[in-house]
């Protein structure tokens, strides 16, 4: 399988000499021979040729929102409606918030704050390619939420914080997550560690870190990921 990896965005430049960017976070994830990778920087211009120029599509996470004016954001969205059908899409953070938009739903910054550390959601539906577990932990950096889901999406999982954290689409080969996967937990550490007073306090910043101290479930989710590209 052809998969591309439509990177929406960078890590801080400080942390990227020790853990490198998004799409190489991603082939760890999911094994460097699992599949042919490509990669195409949309944030700077870069966009496969023709939809059905990969068989899926990975969209990654950004410091960018996606209600954003910039250019490459609509571009974005408008690829994603054409490869509705043609490729199979997976969305990770900014990526879940932008297929939402892309296909009607609605993503707004939540009045309720940050997620910091790693998060646990609730599995409300169950698909074939999970492993049949009700919850799950993973690292999560975000304000931004879906707020209303797309008429053709339903919610696989979420928490109280943010309700719409994975959904999975009716009409076509879609998922999507709102957490982070892909990072272990020392680039978390690391990037909470990177934000002390710019975006967190001393208290969300222990309260994050303490949250690491438990095992994260990223191996599953990434057999979730393998799982539900093997059936498209």
């Amino acid at each position: 399988m052809r998969l591309g990896i439509l990177e929406a965005g960078r890590p801080p430049r400080s942390l990227q000499p020790q853990f490198g960017e998004y799409p190489a976070m991603f082939r760890a994830l999911l094994g460097e021979d699992a599949y042919d990778y490509a990669t195409y920087r949309v944030f700077d211009g870069q966009w496969p040729d023709r939809p059905q120029a990969c068989d899926a599509y990975l969209i990654t996470g950004a410091a960018a929102g996606v209600y954003d004016p910039l250019p490459w954001i609509d571009e974005l969205k408008a690829f994603l409606r054409a490869a509705k059908g043609r490729a199979a899409l997976v969305g990770i953070c900014f990526g879940h918030q932008v297929m939402a938009e892309a296909f009607g739903g609605l993503v707004r910054k939540s009045p309720k704050g940050r997620a910091i550390g790693v998060q646990e959601y609730q599995v409300q539906n169950s698909m074939a390619w999970m492993d049949g577990r009700h919850r799950f932990r993973c690292a999560a950096a975000h304000q931004d939420q879906v707020v209303e889901v797309p008429r053709d999406a339903e919610v696989a999982a979420g928490n109280r914080f943010c309700p719409n954290g994975m959904l999975t689409y009716l009409d076509q080969p879609a998922m999507s997550l709102q957490l982070h996967p892909e990072f272990e937990p020392a680039f978390t550490a690391a990037l909470m560690d990177g934000r002390l007073g710019e975006i967190y306090t001393e208290v969300e910043l222990a309260q994050g870190r303490a949250s690491l101290e438990v095992p994260d479930d990223r191996a599953a989710v990434a057999e979730w990921i393998r799982g539900f590209l093997a059936q498209v």
